[in-house]
């Protein structure tokens, strides 16, 4: 693992694994390396280290609830 952050960044095996903290940017390719080893693009897609990919989970995906 690359994070040496005290308390150490979340894992890439965490479902809060985005975040941790950015160590290169690339914003005219889309996509970060994060300290976990996480590649993140930015239509929120993700590359892990182990190569498994995690298809873009965009908040705008998600169904709406009906509130009465």
């Amino acid at each position: 693992m690359l994070c040496e952050h005290e308390p150490a960044c979340p894992p890439a095996s965490a479902l809060d694994r985005e975040a941790a903290h950015t160590v290169a940017t690339h914003p005219e390719q889309g996509w970060s390396l994060l300290c976990n080893g996480v590649v993140l693009f930015e239509d929120t897609g993700e590359l892990l280290p182990d190569g498994q990919i995690v298809a873009p989970h965009r908040p705008t995906d998600i169904p709406r609830q009906r509130t009465r």
